[in-house]
């Protein structure tokens, strides 16, 4: 089921809102976490039922082995326990994310026929699997105090994170599903939720899957892209993703919200950035929080010298990379904001200062240049992609350009795929509006942080919301669905 559809809108929620808050007036919390968790496994199945017991299956297993590693025992027992609660974990991941992956490069370097198993990838499997592998290492390490089976399927299947994130932690997620006062339907927080959610329905359906229109022919395998359009290309694909990934937090969030649970902010206007350090600060901040504390401290962080460090950082960015998808697209994507990284470290090391506004340009250019690869099917479109940028496939002029003087007098073809369209200028207005929207703008976090319920933001909530509501059409997957 999807946030951007009809059903999850319009029945789903309001469902689930109101029984949870009914079985908890009534004091039946114990059905209430029931409640709520049915409604989590059905939501998961509306896509593919059979995948349900695989969910329900990792979240019995995890919690047996991390009631066991709860109670005491040695160090070296405890060890061996978790090592083998993270290899059952990546093994399953393994199996049903790379195992196509891993036949189609072993049938190229052996040059057999090997066909490919076409597993099809449940949905959020990274997502979960990545939440109980912290809650192992935590559990471990004896920060995890939860021996109630019940409470520890909510936090892992709680629906509002549980097909793209955030990435939970079970020390900020246990207490809230336990606050009494969290029982009790909070209009204030209703409020917010609702306002969050609608801002988010709007990003996606009318502002993400709009430039994605244009990515999908910009991508186009076919078509050999000039410079403008490599560019325009390469920007509407960081907006589209922008907008979609922010769009799903915002609905996320405003979901549990009004569950009167607060999920971990995993968003924070990352092309504002100055580097990429700060990128990783702001970009998927949840994700960011594991690889730091679960692979590269793990690896050794920066305590074995410069050498060591820079190792360990570009590990962590590969293991990044390919954990968004099976595909070495995605480990050059992640390969290059590992070098990226080593490059701002050195360059920080060097204390040198850079102004303010090249800082920026440099970070933003360098993380639009990467997601090329990331968006691309294979290399071979990622570099056609990259020559349009460079200029190297020739200029081709937008056709609304073509009766300005200065624009003729230069003698250049006019017409793009996105003329071919029948788009003309409206792409461009497009991309200058959500540009400044990313850097100007406050975000959806400093909106939802100083609003006060009043008449206006009622009414912008009601227009935001069912103009969105207007463009649920075709409901089409959020990006981070099928990482």
């Amino acid at each position: 089921m999807l946030f951007n559809s009809y059903t999850f809108i319009l029945v789903f929620a309001p469902i689930t809102v109101l029984a949870y808050f009914a079985l908890c007036k009534r004091k039946f919390t114990v059905a209430a976490t029931g409640a709520l968790v049915a409604a989590a496994v059905f939501f998961y199945a509306f896509w593919d039922a059979r995948y349900a017991p695989l969910l329900l299956g990792s979240v019995l297993f995890n919690f047996s082995l991390g009631s066991i590693l709860c109670q005491s025992g040695t160090a070296a027992r405890k060890k061996k326990l978790l090592a083998c609660g993270v290899v059952c974990n990546l093994g399953l991941l393994g199996y049903f994310k790379y195992t196509d992956f891993f036949l189609g490069n072993l049938s190229a370097l052996s040059h057999l026929p090997i066909p490919a198993a076409h597993i099809t990838l449940p949905l959020g499997i990274s997502f979960f699997t990545f939440t109980q592998i912290a809650y192992l290492v935590d559990a471990k390490n004896g920060k995890v105090r939860e021996y109630d089976i019940l409470n520890y399927t909510l936090f892992v299947t709680f629906f509002p994170h549980l097909l793209a994130g955030p990435i939970l932690h079970h020390g900020e997620m246990m207490p809230q599903f336990k606050r009494l006062k969290n029982k009790v339907l909070t209009p204030k927080n209703v409020s917010i939720g609702v306002y969050l959610f609608c801002i988010g329905l709007f990003k996606k359906v009318v502002v993400a899957d709009t430039f994605g229109q244009w990515v999908a022919s910009g991508f186009d395998p076919d078509h050999a892209l000039t410079l403008i359009e490599a560019w325009a290309t390469s920007l509407f694909y960081s907006l589209q993703i922008y907008f979609d990934f922010s769009g799903y937090t915002d609905m996320a969030l405003g979901t549990a919200l009004i569950l009167n649970i607060r999920l971990p902010v995993n968003f924070n206007s990352p092309y504002q950035a100055l580097d990429i350090q700060d990128f990783w600060r702001r970009w998927h901040m949840t994700l960011s929080r594991f690889l730091r504390d679960y692979v590269y401290i793990p690896l050794g962080g920066n305590r074995d010298g410069r050498a060591r460090t820079l190792f360990n950082i570009l590990l962590t960015f590969l293991i990044g990379g390919i954990w968004h998808g099976a595909g070495w697209t995605f480990v050059a994507w992640g390969a290059l904001h590992g070098v990226g990284m080593l490059a701002h470290r050195l360059w920080r090391a060097a204390n040198v200062r850079m102004p303010r506004v090249l800082a920026w340009l440099l970070t933003f250019l360098f993380v639009n240049a990467a997601w090329v690869f990331f968006r691309a099917k294979d290399f071979r479109q990622a570099i056609s992609v990259l020559r349009g940028m460079g200029g190297l496939n020739g200029l081709a002029l937008p056709v609304f350009l073509k009766g300005f003087t200065m624009v003729q007098a230069l003698g250049r073809p006019c017409g793009t795929y996105l003329d071919l369209l029948g788009e003309g200028y409206r792409p461009y207005v497009w991309l200058a509006a959500a540009m400044a929207a990313v850097l100007f703008h406050a975000n959806s976090n400093a909106m939802a942080a100083r609003f006060r319920p009043d008449w206006k933001r009622a009414v912008f909530t009601a227009a935001v919301g069912f103009y969105a509501l207007l463009h649920v059409i075709k409901t089409s997957e959020f990006l981070y669905f099928q990482f």
